[in-house]
């Protein structure tokens, strides 16, 4: 009996052990962000209810009009003029500007199972610091003649997005996919800085680049303006769509270049004043906290611009139960508000789609839908 019961009580305290290992394991992947992090954290929020903030709007004693300056067509055009000077230091934006090298017809088993595929061009730009980007351009069979920008967020390679470039493939979209800076297949440079030689390794170190002469945001659009100046003389349209923070760059692009009609970015953003309620969560990345870009225009502004124009329009995507951020409902606090501003300017149109049919951080097909309808319209 007394052996038996050492035994039981060594059974348990292994499980107790286990558990409590396992418990600290998921609480330091959660805290640090490490795969799988995003499981663990739905699976806790799913346990413990904390999925009821994500349906109810946040309180706040934000003047959400008061935040907003620009109410006409002067102030629109002053408003991008801004910005443009603030990303370009005066020089304007780079309308001449053209990729530094175009490989045709590239083989990348990746994307050998996309349908209506015809062919891959491999688009480079190099920047300042040597920074590059390498797009791909997806160039479909049976062909709509309209161009798609896929925008691809932190997590890496725009391969991350290959279901949303096969489905805009198979309606006859011809993409052309990019992925953030020192991302993907882009490079990590050495640089020579006033604080030394550094390796650019992610965007929190793009500060040390920054002068009264350089802005470190053009390594975010540059690519996508000589990207365009290249192909825009081959389509009839063009429309963004990016997830994350490439759906950070599709506002902040569409907001600066009138070419992109559309635009769809998937939980890209947030104003600052709902970063800080829950369930909201402000990630903090270089692009998004910046504060000389946000001394220029806010969040709320960025949206106005990026939906403003003759045939443009923009349809901000929030997954109301994302994993990650910008999620629930707060955009009830400011949408009625772009929507009237947008009216009475007289060109435009702005809506929010919430997608409330999965709890991860991505497009959804859902989503996708909904985009592939409005791109028809």
């Amino acid at each position: 009996m007394k052996k038996k019961h050492k035994k039981q009580i060594t059974k348990i305290s292994v499980l107790v052990l286990v558990a409590l290992l396992s418990f600290g394991l998921g609480a330091y992947l959660i805290a640090f962000k490490y795969p799988p992090f995003e499981f663990l954290q739905t699976s806790y929020k799913l346990v413990t209810g904390g999925y009821e903030n994500y349906e109810k709007i946040p309180q706040t004693n934000t003047d959400v009009s008061s935040l907003i300056s620009v109410t006409t067509n002067k102030d629109i055009i002053k408003k991008r003029n801004m910005l443009i000077n603030y990303i370009w230091k005066g020089k304007g934006v780079p309308y001449s500007r053209l990729p530094d090298s175009i490989k045709k017809d590239i083989i990348d088993k990746r994307y050998s199972s996309l349908k209506n595929l015809e062919s891959i061009d491999a688009i480079t730009t190099t920047m300042d610091y040597n920074v590059n980007s390498i797009a791909y351009h997806f160039r479909p069979k049976e062909k709509n003649n309209k161009l798609v920008i896929y925008h691809q967020g932190h997590r890496g390679d725009f391969f991350l997005g290959i279901d949303t470039i096969q489905g805009l493939l198979k309606q006859g979209y011809s993409v052309v996919a990019f992925a953030m800076p020192l991302e993907g297949m882009n490079n990590l440079p050495l640089v020579n800085t006033t604080f030394g030689e550094i390796k650019l390794i992610s965007h929190s170190t793009f500060w040390l680049l920054d002068s009264n002469d350089f802005s470190s945001i053009r390594f975010f659009l540059e690519p996508i303006v000589a990207t365009l100046n290249q192909l825009e003389a081959d389509y009839d349209s063009i429309s963004m769509v990016g997830i994350s923070g490439g759906g950070w760059t599709t506002q902040l692009y569409s907001a600066i270049d009138t070419r992109v009609q559309k635009s769809y970015p998937v939980a890209g953003s947030s104003p600052f004043y709902l970063q800080t309620l829950e369930p909201q969560t402000s990630v903090g990345h270089y692009e998004l906290i910046l504060s000389n870009l946000y001394d220029i225009t806010n969040y709320l502004e960025v949206y106005i611009l990026g939906s403003y124009g003759n045939n443009r329009s923009q349809m901000q995507i929030i997954n109301q139960y994302d994993n990650c951020c910008y999620n629930g409902i707060g955009y009830l606090t400011y949408e009625e508000y772009i929507k009237e501003t947008i009216s009475n300017l007289g060109k435009g149109n702005f809506q929010v789609f919430s997608d409330n049919s999965h709890r991860e951080h991505k497009i959804s097909d859902n989503a996708l839908k909904v985009i592939l309808a409005d791109l028809e319209n």
